[in-house]
Parts: C-alpha cells; structure tokens; sequence
C-alpha cells in the first residue's frame, strides 16, 4: 500500500466513521451521562468490535452474509432488538434521581454489542476495504492493515461525538433538561433500529 493510497484511505474512512449511525449516537449520549472520559473508555468497546469484524471479513463472513438470508435476518434482528432494549432503557430513565453513571466496562460492552449486531458494519468493510486493494502481495495482510488503519479513523471520529456529548455537559443539566436529553436519546436510537430493521441484504 502506498503513502498516496494510505492519503486517500485515512480521510474517506473518517467521513465514513464520523457519519451519523448507532454507535455514534450511543457514544453522544454516554458522554452527556458519563463524561467525556469514560465515554472515550467506552468507544474502545467499539474499536474492540471493528477489529473482531476485519478479522471475520478476512476469513470470508460477509461472504455468508451475503448469499444466506436467514443469517443476516438473524444478525440484523438481535442489532435491532438491542438498540431498542437501550432506547427504552434511556426513555425510562429516572431523571429526578441522581445521575447514575455507568462504569466505564458497561459502555465498552455496550459498543461492542452494538457494533456486533449490525450486519451492516461487516458488508461496509466488505464495500470499502477492496477499493484500496492492489495486486501486489497478500490480500489477506492487505485486508489487516487497511483495517488496523480503518480502527485509527474510526475511533478520531468517535472522539467527535464523544466530545460533542460532554459538551452537552449532562451531568449539569437540570431533570427537565435531562429528560429531554433521554428522550431524544431513545428516539434516536430508536430510529437507528428502524432504519436497522429495514435494511437488506446485498445482492451480488
């Protein structure tokens, strides 16, 4: 891989990272609860699940993904059915109580499963990494390293989001603001299993 391609690479994996999905919105509102710290913490679950994923889509998953229906229906419902145990988890919250704050090990698992449940997220590797592939030398260590330079991107633009929630400054906000932290929380991550919910698996 050359200095050019790695030039090209970096900025389109960031834009890519950085867009608006699930694990962003989770680690916006982490970061409104817990700080900008433990937030950050946690997008190392996240970062954990991204490399499990360049590792299966080396050895050939999406492949599954893509021609057996029943196993990404299966993937793509228990992502669903987890970012809606979260959205109700935020919309139930007690905002008159003192803040809970999660540790820093909940939210690396709640990243990682996030991730881990998206189907989605594998057939992006899939999509993305082949276009910087070239002829020459292993496409399976190819694969590694433009992944380990997809998890450098990944989580810079993580930190984005994770910096926009502290900024939010959650732990400061009065109930009635808190609440509505909460609620637009769970309903954005509520849409994001929506749009989960719709999604399709790809073609050849």
């Amino acid at each position: 891989m050359t200095l050019e391609q790695i030039l090209i690479f970096l900025p389109a994996a960031f834009l890519l990272g950085a867009s608006p999905g699930a694990n962003n919105l989770l680690a916006l509102t982490s970061a409104t609860k817990a700080g900008w710290r433990l937030a950050a913490k946690g997008v190392i679950g996240r970062l954990a699940a991204w490399a499990v994923l360049v590792v299966l889509v080396s050895l050939g998953l999406d492949a599954l993904l893509r021609t057996s229906e029943l196993a990404f229906v299966a993937l793509k419902w228990l992502g669903v059915a987890y970012l809606l145990y979260l959205a109700r988890q935020f919309w139930t919250a007690d905002v008159a109580a003192e803040i809970e704050v999660p540790d820093a090990s909940t939210l690396m698992r709640r990243e990682f499963l996030t991730l881990m449940g998206n189907p989605k997220a594998y057939l992006l590797l899939t999509a993305f990494l082949p276009q910087f592939l070239n002829d020459a030398g292993s496409v399976t260590l190819q694969l590694f390293a433009l992944g380990g330079l997809y998890l450098v991107a990944e989580g810079l633009a993580a930190l984005l989001w994770v910096s926009a929630g502290a900024a939010l400054g959650g732990g400061a906000l009065t109930p009635l603001r808190r609440r509505i932290v909460n609620r637009t929380s769970a309903g954005l991550l509520g849409g994001a299993a929506i749009l989960l919910a719709r999604s399709e698996r790809a073609t050849a």
